[in-house]
């Protein structure tokens, strides 16, 4: 019998990955391709979909097949996920109507959007209905900026989608999405019926909106015309695909109810595996990937955009030296922060530098650095940076406790886990031990796994458990608890004291 393998894409915000899997897990060949991030004014966030979403999907898929050998045609079946939840107006064709498509929460520019929804349909029947709150992270406002802003491309499109809905369609023709990105089109998914709303239906009509199926539900075959121009197989099954936050917590085995991934990124998400929904109007639930699983799920609008931020505005000395020493900047920031005191002696800040999506779901929130002295170093800002995202992941799990939510197992991936002081300030912070994966490939590695359950090689989600293996723990130091606490108690109250005065900022 001929080898068959599987092929995962996730398009993020930062790079995209593509991985060529076989059956059992075993990593045959991966891509990656940077890519930025437009900025066009502030508070706006976007990519462009031609060459960021559909040639990254193109020059990866040639590059798996150029670099492994593997003839196109022994790929069972081809998984999909990118970030989410975002808004790209499309022909019938599947041609962008726009330069840029509209990013997730980071976007803050239907602020005014959000207001008048509330206004007009109500935030009680809203979260009634969608088992989510109006923010930046939802849809809905989105669309209405469009339509109110741009209103020739709004009534030129045939169909709004997400990027994995773009690639998808692109590759099949077909324009569906699955339940948990639909989720976040609030307020026009209604969380009860696992449908459409006709809530907001003023916004824009349903026929335009994608079909919505399960992540692993078959979406069709990749066409002739998207066969000429990836490398795939014409004929190859395609599945509906995901949010890349969802594909990643697949890929490290965050399948079953109380297990949580801890997604350190460009931005934090958290993903939080329930059997029976929970809906809290701070966070964001959601069905999961799977038929019969819901999730309960979280973000913060920084996380290594932050510390990115600050080594490319403050630390342009560590970078220029990196060629030369051999050290990254990163790892010379983090190494000087280990040696300030928990605490950062007395500075505690606040994440907010592109507004924040859970708990406060405040897009006018600002950053803020307090407690600055002039015996104060570059060192420790970079700790109070990292620490205050962890205060950040601490307020989301605290929501969640209370609300009978919490996990009871947190697996750590991305970027950020490569920074062992950030995971030990968290789990100091949070009070909670972090599993780390001995293979973080991130979510084209469950894109792969997502695609082989919707060919039907795999019996059960389960079975992702035998591609997946534990690194180490990384477990609290009790004797920073008191500190982190008062910290953190801090934390919530600068927030709050200053809310009104980050809304007045915002609103000159």
């Amino acid at each position: 019998m001929t080898q068959q393998y599987l092929l995962g894409i996730d398009i993020g915000t930062y790079e995209s990955k593509g991985v060529i899997t076989d059956l059992a897990g075993a990593l045959v060949g991966v891509q990656v391709r940077p890519h930025s991030l437009s900025i066009p004014r502030p508070g706006w966030a976007e990519h462009d979909p031609e060459a960021v979403w559909w040639q990254g999907l193109v020059e990866l898929v040639r590059g798996l097949f150029d670099a492994t050998g593997i003839d196109p045609r022994q790929v069972l079946a081809v998984g999909l996920s990118a970030i989410a939840p975002d808004l790209l107006p499309v022909d019938a064709a599947f041609q962008p109507l726009r330069p840029g498509a509209i990013l997730y929460g980071i976007d803050t520019r239907a602020v005014e959007q959000i207001d008048a929804l509330e206004r007009q349909l109500g935030a009680d029947l809203v979260f009634q209905r969608c088992g989510n709150s109006l923010s930046a992270q939802a849809v809905g406002p989105k669309l209405l900026w469009l339509k109110q802003h741009e209103p020739e491309t709004f009534a030129r499109a045939a169909h709004f989608v997400t990027a994995t809905t773009f690639l998808v369609g692109r590759l099949t023709g077909r324009c569906v999405m699955d339940h948990l990105t639909a989720s976040t089109w609030v307020p026009r998914y209604d969380f009860a019926a696992r449908a459409w709303s006709d809530l907001g239906a003023d916004i824009v009509e349903t026929r335009r909106l994608p079909e919505i199926g399960w992540c692993t539900d078959i979406a069709g075959a990749v066409t002739a015309e998207a066969a000429r121009a990836t490398g795939l197989a014409a004929g190859t099954p395609v599945i509906v695909g995901t949010a890349d936050a969802a594909a990643e917590a697949v890929s490290v085995g965050v399948v079953a109810p109380g297990q949580m991934m801890l997604m350190y990124g460009t931005t934090i998400f958290m993903y939080a595996v329930q059997a029976e929904p929970k809906m809290d109007r701070r966070l964001w639930a959601a069905p999961y990937v799977f038929p019969g699983t819901s999730s309960m799920a979280a973000g913060m609008s920084t996380g290594g955009a932050l510390t990115r931020w600050f080594r490319d505005q403050f630390a342009a000395d560590l970078t220029a030296a990196e060629s030369a020493s051999g050290a990254g900047a990163y790892a010379q920031l983090a190494q000087a922060a280990e040696q300030v005191p928990p605490g950062a002696d007395g500075l505690v800040a606040l994440p907010y530098f592109s507004g924040e999506r859970t708990p406060i779901n405040d897009p006018r929130a600002r950053g803020v650095v307090f407690g600055l002295t002039l015996s104060h170093t570059r060192a420790h800002v970079f700790r109070a940076l990292l620490e205050g995202v962890a205060y950040g992941i601490r307020h989301n799990l605290e929501v969640m406790d209370e609300i009978g939510a919490r996990p009871r197992e947190v697996i750590a991936v991305g970027g950020g886990t490569q920074n062992p002081l950030w995971l030990q300030i968290v789990s100091d912070v949070c009070n909670v031990p972090q599993t780390v994966p001995k293979i973080t490939l991130g979510a084209a590695y469950g894109d792969a796994f997502l695609a082989g359950l919707g060919a039907g090689a795999f019996a059960s989600y389960q079975d992702i458990r035998g591609w997946t293996r534990a690194a180490r723990t990384v477990v609290p130091n009790p004797d920073h608890a008191a500190g982190y606490r008062r910290s953190f108690e801090l934390y919530l109250d600068l927030y709050r004291t200053n809310k009104s005065l980050m809304h007045r900022l915002t609103a000159s």
